[in-house]
């Protein structure tokens, strides 16, 4: 009897993980921006239609967004790439966000700019107020810089009916954020105590501001299992209080899906956290994108085209849904529609809409097979 109800409590268990709530979502920050500029956005057979709605229909259940400190300071060759989400423009959006019934994720930047593991650059005024100053006192004043920062942030957007269901503290910190002073290797010793007391101080911001929201931390180094594996077991070894493992995964940086897959394995197999890929995309074209003159650079992983596209998030979506800790997935930048006005600089050509007649693409349908299978 009593090993029969063992097997039943297993068997629940199993269920419940297998039917876990799933997210499905994209990284929306420069909608309001595409929007003001009179840029439209249409169905796959050329009806014009509101974002939100479309999203909605297409399965969309969450939204993501960031938050610079102060992007008034960041280089203007950043601006012209998006670099914009100062505190009000956030909560503006956010609000649109939760009026249309998604769940929201807030991605705090640290930074006036953009952070990921090529630059996590001090915001300005926190690096004036740390110059000169010892290694232990730079600690503390950035310390509570990040504190203030995201309770001072996370109350504004309670108080305008915002509040945040997803926190991520900081973006792509395989190698720490605000550097030099909190920079780390993942698979060294050296500054993680710098790192851990970053982390913890916007970990208790978000404990005391929004104690139901989930807190993840998001790394860019799934390619690499040694340093994504000493990364996840330092937090765990500090004892760091966070709920999801974020994850961005390009094919063109971090690996094939195949061994992505590996890699989830590993995570539940080690860590046994919930997972959500925060950042996806690929592309369907390189035109007048100023960074890949190549126009069939990565064709070797998916062909450069819409079908290549379509063909890579089939490929993800499926091997994702084996996997029951995965419980969310969101495109970033899926809103780059360059057919009504030109926003940023350069077309990136990785969004799910086409830049020239503002059409979603193939990789609509397949993306929400995430959630709609």
């Amino acid at each position: 009897m009593k090993k029969h109800i063992i097997l039943v409590m297993l068997a629940l268990i199993t269920c419940a993980g297998a039917n876990a709530q799933k997210y499905l979502g994209g990284d929306i920050s420069l909608l309001p921006t595409y929007r003001e500029k009179g840029t439209t956005y249409k169905t796959a057979d050329g009806k014009e239609t509101c974002p939100y709605k479309l999203f909605t229909e297409a399965g969309w259940n969450a939204m993501r967004v960031r938050l610079f400190v102060e992007p008034d300071n960041a280089p203007l060759g950043n601006k012209d790439e998006g670099v914009c989400q100062d505190l009000p423009y956030v909560i503006k959006l956010c609000k649109q966000i939760k009026a249309h019934g998604f769940k929201l994720m807030l991605d705090f930047h640290y930074s006036d700019t953009w952070a990921d593991p090529g630059k996590q650059f001090t915001p300005k005024a926190w690096d004036e107020a740390i110059a000169g100053k010892s290694k232990d006192e730079q600690v503390k004043i950035l310390a509570d810089s990040v504190y203030a920062h995201t309770l001072n942030a996370l109350n504004a957007l309670k108080q305008a009916g915002a509040e945040p269901d997803f926190i991520q503290v900081g973006n792509e910190i395989t190698f720490g954020m605000l550097w030099p002073t909190g920079r780390v290797e993942p698979t060294k010793a050296d500054n993680w105590p710098a790192l851990l007391t970053f982390l913890n101080a916007g970990v208790k911001a978000c404990r005391q501001a929004c104690p139901k929201a989930q807190i993840i931390i998001h790394t860019e180094h799934a390619q690499d299992w040694n340093a994504t594996e000493g990364y996840y077991a330092k937090l765990r070894d500090g004892k760091l209080d966070y709920d999801i493992i974020g994850l961005s995964y390009y094919p063109m940086w971090h690996g094939t899906i195949k061994h992505l897959d590996v890699v989830l394995d590993s995570l539940k197999t080690t860590f046994n956290k919930p997972v959500m890929i925060v950042e996806t995309a690929f592309y369907y074209s390189h035109e007048n994108d100023i960074w890949e003159k190549d126009p069939n650079h990565y064709s070797d992983l998916y062909p450069i085209s819409a079908e290549g596209q379509r063909r890579f998030t089939e490929e993800l979506v499926t091997m994702l849904n084996k996997h029951d800790d995965v419980t969310g997935l969101f495109w970033w930048f899926p809103e780059e529609n360059e057919s009504g006005s030109t926003v940023v600089k350069s077309w990136l050509n990785r969004g799910l809409f086409d830049n020239h007649t503002g059409k979603t693409l193939p990789a609509m349908d397949e993306f929400s097979k995430f959630i709609n299978q």
